[in-house]
């Protein structure tokens, strides 16, 4: 089964700096969450849980996912507190459940929460496809956003992967490819 984790895309992420391709990004994921429902796959969306003050605390506006995205009700959510998902979390034991032999790896930050999840899922031997053009990010100091992009599906084709790895542009996984 296909699975596709949609990694912090919450109402605080508008917080700061402009998210690059934001309204592109959420577009795209939402079009792959389709495709991937309809063929028996399931979404998981990872919520950031911050503490209290934080853009992200339970309950407050900011922690809320946006409300561009489309959400299915057998959709699943699972809370983390790090920027890895697996840690401290039911997502290994969800994904084992469902029978996930293919996860498709979408949402904000690139360099941060989508990076960690990306390697995790390596290291715990998944089949990874982060989606080129479904994550996004903001300027860094250092580089821009597109660049910080560029640079991360530039880094995870090139992985270690036991279970094999594959960066994969939302055009192609929607024409049959991944």
């Amino acid at each position: 089964m296909d699975v596709m984790l949609v990694v912090d895309m919450q109402a605080g992420l508008r917080e700061g700096s402009p998210k690059y391709d934001l309204l592109g990004v959420v577009g795209r994921i939402n079009a792959l969450g389709v495709a991937i429902r309809k063929r028996g796959g399931r979404l998981v969306f990872i919520q950031h849980t911050g503490e209290e003050g934080d853009s992200f605390e339970p309950g407050t506006p900011g922690w809320r996912f946006l409300p561009e995205l489309r959400r299915a009700p057998d959709d699943l959510v699972v809370p983390k507190t790090l920027n890895d998902p697996f840690h401290d979390s039911p997502l290994s034991e969800i994904l084992g459940n469902l029978g996930a032999e293919r996860l498709f790896v979408t949402g904000w930050a690139t360099d941060f929460c989508v990076d960690a999840t990306v390697r995790r899922a390596v290291t715990l031997g998944r089949s990874v496809i982060p989606v080129a053009d479904a994550h996004t990010v903001s300027d860094r100091p250092h580089l821009n956003a597109r660049a910080v992009i560029e640079h991360h599906n530039w880094v995870w084709s090139g992985l270690i992967a036991p279970g094999g790895i594959e960066v994969l542009p939302t055009h192609a996984i929607l024409n049959g490819g991944g």
